[in-house]
């Protein structure tokens, strides 16, 4: 049955396209925007004045801090869907926010219909996906396997085992995204993803526990 009334917020920090997305919307009658913010910091004080969490926060990648910032949204509105705009269609970028535990991704190529199906889709626990995106999703699912993973993702994926080779090498997080030609974000996005599959809070850790492990030997 088709669900009204949506409840979404906008955290985008472009006005331009924040406002555009807002109107787009407010055309549909499956949605009502509650709220929009240009950062997370001003999204806080707009969400602690609403009497409810909403259904849905579309959040915009290009944001400084957008994986740490879906991080941050999953944990303080916990019954908010969350959905991220503007992703690449590289396994790289599909697996590494997948692994943020949002509910929706929209490619930079989506169109409005496939961003408004992705939202609506986020409250009914479907995901509408590109090919790009499913089939991504589906190799990393068979590289667990081949690489003798336990089942819970525990292992490291061959990407992160590069970054920590990196780190062991002394590099920063902008360093290693120069070096292996990926955006910032996600480079925070798979240290954070390292950190935590290791059980370490810091990057000297991850190193020394991965080496331990024997990752390290598969780079």
């Amino acid at each position: 049955m088709l669900r009204l009334g949506i409840e979404v917020f906008l955290l985008i920090d472009v006005r331009l396209y924040r406002d555009g997305i807002a109107d787009a919307l407010g055309r549909d009658p499956r949605f009502r925007v509650v709220g929009s913010a240009a950062s997370l910091r001003s999204a806080r004080a707009e969400l602690d004045e609403l009497t409810r969490s909403p259904d849905v926060a579309l959040v915009d990648l290009d944001l400084a801090e957008g994986a740490d910032d879906v991080r941050a949204l999953r944990v303080e509105w916990p019954s908010t869907s969350i959905v991220v705009l503007a992703v690449r269609e590289t396994d790289e970028d599909i697996i590494s926010w997948a692994e943020t535990g949002v509910s929706g991704l929209v490619s930079r190529d989506a169109t409005l219909v496939e961003l408004l199906d992705a939202v609506a889709g986020a409250v009914t626990d479907e995901v509408p996906c590109r090919p790009a995106v499913a089939a991504a999703l589906l190799r990393r699912v068979a590289s667990l396997r081949s690489e003798g993973g336990p089942a819970d993702g525990r292992a490291l994926t061959r990407r992160e085992i590069e970054i920590v080779g990196l780190i062991a090498d002394g590099l920063s997080n902008k360093e290693i995204g120069r070096s292996l030609q990926i955006e910032l974000a996600t480079v925070k996005n798979h240290v954070h993803n390292i950190l935590d599959k290791l059980g370490v809070a810091r990057r000297t850790a991850a190193v020394a526990a991965a080496r331990s492990r024997g990752e390290l030997e598969r780079i």
